[in-house]
């Protein structure tokens, strides 16, 4: 009963969801009402991967969107078939506490939006998945945290690599330890490009923008996965070749991560430099996913000839069933808010070194 409010103790106990989820069987098939999403913010990330992979799903599905941009709503409604009771504006949102077609609101809104979103879908009562990067600062992240925590609602951040198979292979390595200790890691994360238009978001520091807040977090978040530790110190620099285009924000980080015992991360992210790979060294070989955060196509290889195969089909219907089992109670919560924080409070302390240009202690 922790895991639910008696709101949705009582709606799942009427859909027959309850029982199922109590059910060591209920892993192994989906549910007979699958749990349904509705998606804030219908920008790229939404139409593009999220709304394709929720046709995919067995626990939970599209049901309503959130939109500030009411033009996109005829689209929507049409292609996925979206009532009108289930379409909402940022305005009146509070209004899904009332509708029982919808069991989670997944945020999906620039950086600096994350925080109030996420806050104001938690106090409606629906369960809440934040995209990464979680927030702009750890208070953000704790007021998130503390707000689903009030509400008795689950919450996930959107690190689709935590879910990937090949990644999660390779994370167990640092507990079996295949080819010994790890003595070294490489984690990089980034896109060539001249940067976008002053008035997008990822160009305006209020918004969350720069490498290190938008592709950053996946060689922040890959390293800690997969050694399995967290960072002491950090050290950065942030090197710009194109000052005229980034004014507010980072082009390119280049940082440290220093676990201890002698073990650092040699990291790096950029908007300008294409980056796709994350290298663990060891003492009697090595093991790499290259790429390691695209979309698709996530290859793992090792240093006696395994190779790990991309998987068939999208990153993020595995997420998104996974999230939707952990609410259901029939498979863990892989990345809670916590990890999010996690990363938030190492993207700070990154940016303090580079302005700095010291070592920043964790």
């Amino acid at each position: 009963m922790d895991a639910f409010s008696r709101r949705h103790f009582v709606k799942l106990a009427g859909s027959g969801l309850l029982v199922a989820a109590m059910s060591p069987a209920f892993a192994m098939a989906p549910p007979k009402r699958k749990l349904g999403v509705a998606l804030l913010g219908l920008g790229n990330y939404s139409e593009n991967l999220l709304a394709p992979a929720l046709q995919h799903t067995q626990f939970c599905e599209l049901r309503g969107i959130i939109t500030g941009s009411p033009d996109k709503v005829p689209a929507w409604q049409r292609k996925y078939n979206i009532k009108d009771a289930n379409v909402y504006s940022y305005a009146n949102m509070d209004q899904i506490a009332n509708n029982d077609d919808i069991d989670i609101i997944y945020i999906v809104t620039p950086t600096g939006t994350h925080k109030d979103f996420s806050v104001q879908a938690a106090n409606t009562g629906k369960h809440v998945w934040c995209e990464k990067p979680m927030a702009m600062d750890e208070q953000e992240c704790q007021a998130i945290i503390d707000a689903c925590n009030k509400n008795g609602v689950k919450l996930a951040i959107g690190y689709r690599m935590q879910h990937e198979p090949n990644t999660r292979t390779f994370a167990q390595y640092h507990q079996t330890q295949p080819y010994g200790a790890i003595t070294g890691l490489s984690s990089f994360a980034g896109y060539a490009g001249n940067g976008r238009p002053a008035d997008n978001w990822r160009m305006q520091k209020e918004m969350g923008g720069g490498a290190l807040y938008d592709m950053g977090v996946y060689a922040i978040n890959g390293a800690r996965f997969i050694t399995g530790k967290e960072p002491l110190a950090v050290t950065g620099k942030q090197p710009k070749t194109h000052p005229d285009i980034f004014k507010e924000v980072d082009e390119t980080t280049l940082f440290t991560m220093d676990f201890g015992n002698g073990l650092t991360a040699d990291c790096g992210t950029s908007m300008v430099k294409s980056f796709n790979h994350l290298k663990a060294e060891c003492e009697n070989g090595w093991y790499q996913l290259k790429p390691m955060q695209s979309y698709s196509g996530v290859t793992g290889t090792t240093s006696d000839g395994k190779h790990l195969a991309p998987i068939d089909g999208m990153q993020q219907t595995l997420q998104m069933d996974n999230d939707a089992k952990a609410i259901l109670g029939t498979g863990p919560a892989l990345v809670p808010g916590s990890e999010g924080l996690a990363d938030i409070r190492i993207v700070n302390a990154i940016n303090k070194a580079a302005q700095t240009g010291q070592q920043v202690q964790l």
